[in-house]
């Protein structure tokens, strides 16, 4: 691992549901963008080196982390350190619900705090934006350090005088008695709001008890509660709430394997990742989150109807072009560093499915489709209806040829089931109908066909493949065969046995058979994905075991990446991953239902 770059694994997460910020465990954040997720990082140094900048807070001498967490139920984060024969706890979070208080739309706060004795800290504020690096015109006020570039402008605020400039280092003493409290502030196209210390902390404090409030009505009887309410509160926070809109990651760039070049931009919204996460946040009766969701579709991507595009702006546009980051350096020398996401104008027929269940899971729920939600999410049939013959990028965004993936197809009979079924109770002239059921049954038919495998009793990857694919994971909770089917279980098996990463860990498919360099990590989502087909098929037991296993997997603060290296159980990929979390949930959730049937 590259000089100075800790493991992904080591960064906690604190955010507002507009942007986010990395912290390691040595005080320091690392990437924060401004003023949104997917905009410029005024903290940069995860992946743009010590030029992109940082922001840290921490003991000046040596000193070991003797506890870290977030208070419970909560997103503020809490990192205790001793040194100096003392100790000092960090305090750190972003305020979400500025609204109704004079506050900027994005409040960081940092607290330190020393027990025992005095402790020397060192504090670090070096705010950079651009592909440059370029550092801020700044200005020292009354209120506070204030640093602009153009229309966007951070201000650092702290309860004493601190004396200090953009890249250079302020030593002071924290007194038992009196703890030290910075704000940040940040500002885009708007006047910038200066905020005191101490309405900064007691407007954390309360929305503590927002958060608190939040988690106190989830499930008591979900398995592993405590975790998937941490991944539910990850899942909350990766939500922009401006717009609805998911945010698969709030980073770009880190790597699927240290050094080689599978880096990619997931600061965007996929509408599948998405609706993944309306049936984790209804099944734990969290609906205003889950029709977020759909009200932002809605008004997403609308020029583009009926086509539904891969992923989206967190303001439902299209994605800028993919550009890499020539002379950034990358998370431990894995470059390239990458802006945009070319998947963009991919095909992937298995989005329409997900969005459909999406629609079909809050109707279940007992809520009603308005006419226009409804009339897009037809037209998303429509449109499968005409293209599902057609081979497709997949899941996984192939950047090669296109395939008739046996998951994309699975997917686009769901779309048309899942239409069915809202149909039961919505408008559908009888022509339609007739239409859609016609062609579900076609796409049935030819899944059975072509994509099935006698050889290895299972479905495939694509037709004509022997390979499995772990996203055909999904088959026993689709209704298209029989969940105590012999090809059902034997496609479980299959994959359990052919993409096996070691217990509990699975490949999403044959590593290197993607058209691209070097090699990947175990894929974290589908691990969660077989949980959920062993407890759908009431393999308990062994969805137990592998769902506890996979808890101990988890960050040290319990979050998740994107993949994991098999042998050093290292977190790769975007971080942390929506994906991941909202399958984690799933997972929790069906294990949940098992138990009770």
């Amino acid at each position: 691992m590259a000089a100075g770059a800790a493991p992904i694994s080591d960064y906690g997460l604190i955010g507002d549901t507009r942007t986010a910020a990395l912290v390691s465990s040595d005080g320091s954040i690392d990437w924060m963008c401004a003023p949104r997720f997917d905009g410029d990082p005024v903290f940069g140094r995860l992946v743009g080196g010590t030029r992109a900048g940082k922001f840290r807070v921490a003991p000046s001498r040596t000193a070991r982390v003797t506890d870290r967490c977030y208070r419970p139920n909560t997103a503020t984060l809490e990192t205790t350190w001793e040194a100096d024969g003392g100790r000092v706890t960090l305090t750190e979070g972003m305020i979400a619900e500025p609204g109704g208080r004079l506050l900027p739309t994005t409040v960081l706060v940092r607290r330190l705090t020393a027990h025992g004795g005095p402790v020397d800290v060192t504090i670090e504020f070096d705010p950079r934006r651009g592909d440059g690096h370029a550092a801020p015109h700044t200005e020292a006020r009354p209120e506070g350090l204030v640093c602009t570039w153009g229309s966007l402008a951070i201000a650092l605020h702290a309860d004493r005088h601190l004396g200090i400039a953009p890249g250079a280092t302020a030593v002071l003493t924290v007194e038992p008695d009196r703890p030290l409290t910075l704000v940040l502030a940040v500002a885009h196209h708007e006047p910038l709001v200066h905020v005191d210390a101490h309405t900064a902390w007691d407007a954390l404090v309360a929305d503590e008890v927002v958060w608190e409030t939040w988690t106190s009505s989830i499930d008591g009887d979900l398995p592993f509660r405590s975790a998937i309410v941490r991944s539910l509160l990850t899942l909350r926070l990766l939500t922009y709430s401006p717009s609805g809109a998911p945010v698969a990651a709030p980073t770009t760039s880190l790597p699927e394997s240290l050094g080689g070049s599978r880096n990619w931009d997931y600061r965007f919204a996929w509408p599948r990742d998405a609706s993944i996460g309306v049936g984790a946040f209804l099944g734990v009766g969290k609906d205003d989150e889950a029709r977020m969701f759909l009200a932002w579709l809605l008004h997403a991507g609308r020029l583009d109807r009926p086509r539904l595009a891969p992923l989206l702006t967190l303001h439902g546009k299209h994605a800028g072009a993919e550009r890499t980051l020539e002379h950034w350096p990358g998370y431990a020398d894995s470059r390239p560093v990458r802006m945009g996401n070319g998947a963009a104008n991919q095909h992937q027929l298995d989005t329409y499915g997900w969005v459909l269940d999406a629609g079909w899971v809050l109707t279940r729920a007992g809520h009603h489709l308005n006419a226009e939600t409804w009339r897009a999410l037809a037209g998303f049939v429509d449109h499968v209806v005409v293209r599902w013959r057609e081979p497709d990028a997949g899941i996984w965004e192939i950047r090669g040829d296109m395939q008739q993936h046996v998951h994309s197809k699975l997917m686009a009979w769901m779309a048309l089931d899942r239409a069915l079924r809202i149909a039961e109770t919505h408008r559908v002239t009888s022509r339609r109908r007739r239409r859609w059921i016609a062609e579900r049954d076609a796409i049935a038919e030819e899944i059975r066909s072509r994509g099935f495998s006698t050889a290895r009793n299972s479905y495939t990857r694509s037709y004509g493949s022997d390979d499995v694919d772990a996203a055909v994971l999904v088959l026993p909770l689709l209704g298209i065969e029989a969940q105590d089917s012999p090809r059902v279980r034997g496609t479980i098996e299959a994959i359990r046995r052919a993409l096996d990463a070691g217990s509990p860990l699975v490949y999403r498919y044959p590593p290197g058979r993607d058209g691209l360099p070097g090699t990947e990590g175990a894929f974290l989502p589908c691990a969660f994905w077989l949980v959920q087909a062993l407890a759908a098929t009431g393999q308990v037991a062994e969805a137990t075991d592998r769902l506890c296993a996979l808890g101990d997997l988890a960050s040290p603060l319990g979050l998740y990446a994107e993949e994991m290296e098999p042998t050093s159980l290292e977190h790769l990929g975007n971080y942390p991953q929506a994906l991941t979390h909202a399958a984690h949930v799933q997972a929790a959730l069906a294990l949940r239902d098992a138990i009770r049937a």
